[in-house]
């Protein structure tokens, strides 16, 4: 066999450089391209590939030892061609030649003759059988093809998590029939099929996090259905052979390969090679997993002993260099944004944790994810939110009555007017006319975002969690329209399939429990927001009017707001403009 010393290409301006990773032995079988080395400069990490498949013979180099452009790396034994075509000769060729003539031996013997006339019939019968097959196959291929189907666009870059998985390999599906359930932070939502036809594999599994573009499943669809094939999103592995379509009989393969099997060979070598073992990609791990000290982090010695310097837990950092890699760099980076990030504000440790089943039966139940998420942005905004409270009550005597006159209008279009739409009109007014609530602090502290549109979130309680949709340009629309998108948003909340790009862009949050009762409560500002409204139940009470007491309808709300951007006047005088505004609905045509 012939044999080959591999050494390093050219590296440019760069001088000698660190072997920071041998992700190869010897004796061990390298395809093509197969990472050999990994050498890293005090710029940059780079991979050596191999420029031929072959076995190591004896590799020259060390961990840490510093090598230039022309250095011997390795000796690398290639395959002689003869033994590649055996390797590749499929294995039903050599199934499918003449059977030899038994021995004499054999033949006098009366049963083993009869038996070797039996073995040859059924060969006979074996080929024609299997050409059946064969032209079955292929007519089945010719009018299918391989496509993979990916994440759409979810309106955010960040990752989500995959929560149920509605199809498996081998299911027939239709269009728009459901292939999973995914959920960010603030809701779930299911992502359709864009095609009708047959799984053959699915890539992701329940606890993944994907983002856009992320392949979820290959599958069988008809050729005038299939779209062209893309290259797989960075990180996805390619599909071997097997996985991306039907086996194929063995002499059909020794043959050129069918229309679609080459399709899906070609969509095949422009993914990124398949990630080995000795080269992992970056695993997620928490703060607390940091004790085992960057164990699982895809990074070289040289980064490693960087981080130990400086530090820096690796677990933290996303690897900028090739296949996730963590370079200097990434570390640079990061001690730098650490040193210029604010001081966070001192919080209180949690609560310890008790063993509750000293004092009687428990059970420990799971949250969900929204639940979760839902917690820490409120522990994040009641601790770094300077909360303010303002309580005003409205009277809406006259508002109710015009509502209750609307009623047969409103059983006529088909919607339900409730207190809601009016809430928000009274609101977008007031946000308005004192548009120092309508903003968002930026994180330096330097400036604040002022607002030229008035959307407003209204909190929906689900069996998931409490989710926040948001009705846009609330003060360009009227209340027939306002309720409309109400009803509409409820019923896509509590059917947990609000998109993301429903709960972003608000300016101002309703949160109302007038359904539920109560005199009163203070709802934690929806950072990052500046204010939010609490609404509760509408009382009839004895007001003093004109020397008497008459009764009134009065609603109790809550303005609490941020008092790093608005002051204690402003957020009386807002209360007081909503209430009066609801108190008389003719000032909203004002």
């Amino acid at each position: 066999m012939a044999k080959e010393i591999i050494k390093v290409p050219e590296l440019g301006d760069a001088g000698d450089v660190e072997v920071i990773e041998i992700p190869v032995s010897v004796g061990q079988a390298v395809a093509e391209n197969d990472s050999l080395l990994v050498l890293e400069s005090d710029k940059a990490a780079m991979e050596i590939p191999a420029p031929m498949a072959g076995v190591i013979k004896s590799i020259a180099v060390n961990l840490g030892d510093q090598v230039t452009t022309g250095a011997e790396i390795l000796t690398l034994e290639m395959a002689e061609p003869a033994a590649a075509e055996a390797v590749t000769k499929p294995e039903a060729e050599a199934e499918s030649a003449p059977a030899r003539p038994a021995p004499a031996a054999e033949a006098e013997s009366p049963p083993a003759q009869a038996e070797s006339v039996a073995e040859a019939e059924q060969r006979e019968v074996e080929p024609s059988a299997q050409a059946e097959e064969e032209t079955r196959r292929a007519s089945v291929a010719a009018d299918a093809e391989i496509i993979e189907v990916a994440i759409p666009d979810l309106g955010t870059e960040d990752a989500v998590d995959v929560i149920e998985i509605h199809v498996q390999a081998g299911d027939s599906i239709a269009v728009d029939d459901s292939l999973l359930t995914l959920e960010s932070d603030k809701a779930a939502m299911e992502v359709p099929s864009p095609h009708a036809g047959v799984v053959e594999s699915v890539i992701v599994e329940v606890g993944a996090q994907v983002a856009t573009g992320a392949a979820i499943l290959r599958m069988r669809v008809e050729r005038g259905e299939a779209v062209s094939e893309r290259p797989a999103p960075s990180g996805v592995a390619a599909p071997t052979a097997s996985e991306s379509q039907p086996a194929a009989p063995a002499t059909a393969a020794a043959a050129t390969p069918s229309p679609p099997a080459a399709a899906v060979a070609a969509a095949e070598s422009t993914l990124e090679p398949k990630q080995t073992a000795s080269a992992p990609l970056p695993a997620a791990a928490s703060p607390a997993d940091a004790a085992g000290a960057n164990a699982n982090v895809y990074a070289g010695p040289a980064v490693r002993k960087l981080a130990r310097e400086l530090g820096v837990d690796l677990t933290l950092l996303r690897g900028s260099g090739a296949r996730g890699r963590i370079v200097k760099e990434d570390v640079h980076e990061f001690v730098k944004s650490s040193i210029n990030r604010p001081a966070a504000a001192a919080t209180p440790a949690d609560a310890p944790d008790i063993d509750f089943s000293r004092f009687g039966e428990i059970e420990q139940l799971p949250r969900s994810n929204l639940a979760k998420i839902t917690a820490a942005n409120m522990r994040r905004s009641w601790l770094t939110v300077p909360h303010v409270a303002q309580f005003e009550e409205a009277d809406v005597t006259e508002l109710e009555d015009f509502r209750a006159g609307l009623k047969a209008e409103a059983d006529s279009r088909g919607v339900k007017l409730t207190p809601l739409p009016f809430l928000l009109k009274a609101c977008a007014q007031t946000l308005r006319e004192f548009p120092q609530f309508n903003v968002s602090i930026h994180s330096s502290g330097e400036t604040v975002i002022q607002k030229k549109y008035v959307h407003i979130g209204i909190a929906v309680a689900t069996e998931a969690g409490l989710v926040v949709p948001v009705i846009r340009d609330v003060d360009q629309k009227n209340l027939w329209q306002l309720a409309a998108e109400v009803a509409a948003a409820s019923v896509k909340a509590r059917e947990r399939k609000l998109a993301p790009e429903d709960m972003q862009g608000g300016c101002f949050t309703i949160s109302s429990l007038g359904a539920i009762g109560g005199t009163g409560f203070v709802p934690i500002v929806n950072a990052p927001e500046v204010a939010i409204l609490g609404v509760a139940r509408t009382a009839v009470k004895p007001v003093w009017r004109d020397g008497e007491f008459v009764p009134r309808t009065m609603l109790p709300l809550t303005l609490a707001y941020d008092h790093k951007a608005v002051n204690g006047v402003d957020g009386g005088r807002f209360a007081t403009h909503l209430a009066a505004l609801l108190g008389d609905i003719r000032r909203l045509l004002l």
